[in-house]
């Protein structure tokens, strides 16, 4: 049986994505994307609750964050949740968990048409 692991969010870039060359020059741009829930509290007044992701971006899709994104952008990303683990200097594991972005809409309000890119974004 086949698995699915897919994830769509819509919000805000915490800051600039940081923009990293790998070995063969394979950019990767990282960044923190805020997604906030409106709800109301158990007295009904208006209540929210910000969750914060990390987005990793490949290649493509990388450069294209390092000029059209910037902190405070609204964007969807759909992509893929990827865990990591590692021991630190001190031997202490660590955890992380990532949004894998594979597509991306900018959904900024200051230009007059939205751009999308994707994975064919190469």
């Amino acid at each position: 049986m086949r698995g699915l692991n897919k994830v769509t969010l819509i919000g805000n870039l915490g800051k600039d994505p940081e923009m990293q060359f790998l070995e063969g020059n394979v950019a990767v741009a990282k960044f923190s994307l805020a997604t906030t829930e409106t709800f109301k509290d158990k007295t009904g007044k208006p209540a929210s609750q910000t969750e914060w992701h990390s987005i990793v971006l490949w290649r493509g899709l990388a450069e294209m964050a390092q000029k059209y994104l910037h902190k405070g952008s609204h964007v969807f990303i759909e992509g893929r949740i990827k865990y990591r683990t590692w021991d630190d200097k001190e031997g202490h594991r660590k955890t992380a968990t990532d949004i894998v972005g594979e597509n991306i809409i900018i959904l900024d309000k200051k230009e007059d048409t939205s751009k999308e890119f994707g994975n064919d974004y190469n």
